[in-house]
């Protein structure tokens, strides 16, 4: 398959980017879900330990069993699904709909489509990020997902599953606009035939998270508070970020980065790959279904 054909094939099939989304999100948190474990303990105000990624994963199944670090994970997979496929089907829509309306250089249809497609993937992530991550915390009495949401709606009411929504979009925004700019400028260097090419899915994926993530990661300490609430009730991104400066001063903002990149680069790259792999079989499948299917030739 040529590169126009790759890009143009049926590219405004909503079906296809909701399910290479929905599966691209599915892999992306399950299989490094440990890691973002990790990266809430360390984020968290109370945290004294190691900096060292495997060392804290270590002690968590030395004194709280070996299922701690995947503990909340089935609250995430009940909402990325769902979100994923939200984020690349509203990502492509916004990128192609976007040239109709303004002339601009490429990079900046990529930045606009990725901070309007977070708006929908965070509305439908952010209670489940709440749970997940009052569930990751150190000795977190609830046990299963439905009862740690049911204890949080009782004691602090709806709100409380979009207390961090306000910070996750200052965070988010920029993230997405540096991570899928960064996706599109890698794939304009090392991929420029933009064809299927499962290597460069996999680089650009992981530098475009990893810078992305090294970048926003003061944010993602204040929504981490915010969301676990650790200590007294804390409520908006100042309070947040006053809390964090009292407890750890300006190091505090910088905590956890290490594994949040090492959790972000991996996830990142598989949930491209992911995305692309399944974009490209599906595309495969409608054009077969076309009357002007041409033979897929080898991809490189």
């Amino acid at each position: 398959m040529n590169p126009d054909e790759y890009e143009s094939i049926n590219t405004d099939s909503m079906a296809i980017h909701l399910s290479a989304g929905a599966m691209a999100g599915f892999m992306e948190f399950l299989v490094m879900f440990p890691i973002d474990t990790v990266k809430t303990r360390m984020q968290s105000i109370s945290f004294k330990g190691s900096s060292n990624i495997f060392k804290v994963l270590m002690k968590m199944v030395k004194t709280e069993g070996i299922f701690s670090p995947i503990r909340g994970m089935s609250a995430v997979a009940v909402a990325a699904g769902p979100a994923h496929a939200l984020y690349f089907s509203s990502y492509e829509f916004f990128k192609e709909n976007t040239r109709r309306v303004v002339r601009l250089h490429d990079s900046f249809y990529h930045g606009i489509a990725g901070s309007t497609a977070t708006l929908f993937h965070d509305a439908v992530m952010n209670p489940s990020e709440v749970v997940k991550q009052r569930m990751q915390m150190k000795n977190s009495p609830c046990r299963t997902a439905l009862e740690c949401a049911r204890n949080i709606y009782r004691s602090e009411g709806l709100t409380a599953f979009y207390r961090s929504y306000g910070t996750t979009l200052i965070m988010n925004v920029p993230f997405q606009c540096v991570h899928f700019m960064t996706y599109e400028l890698c794939q304009q260097y090392l991929n420029k035939e933009r064809t299927y090419n499962p290597k460069t899915h996999v680089v650009s994926g992981g530098v475009a998270g990893g810078l992305a993530a090294a970048v926003t990661n003061p944010l993602d300490v204040c929504k981490t508070l915010l969301n676990t609430q650790e200590g007294q009730r804390t409520v908006g991104l100042f309070k947040a970020a006053s809390t964090i400066y009292k407890s750890k001063g300006l190091l505090g903002f910088s905590s956890g980065m290490s594994a949040r990149v090492a959790y972000t680069v991996p996830s990142t790259a598989i949930c491209w790959s992911t995305y692309e792999f399944f974009k490209f079989i599906l595309k495969e499948q409608d054009a077969k279904k076309g009357a002007n299917y041409v033979p897929i030739a080898n991809t490189k």
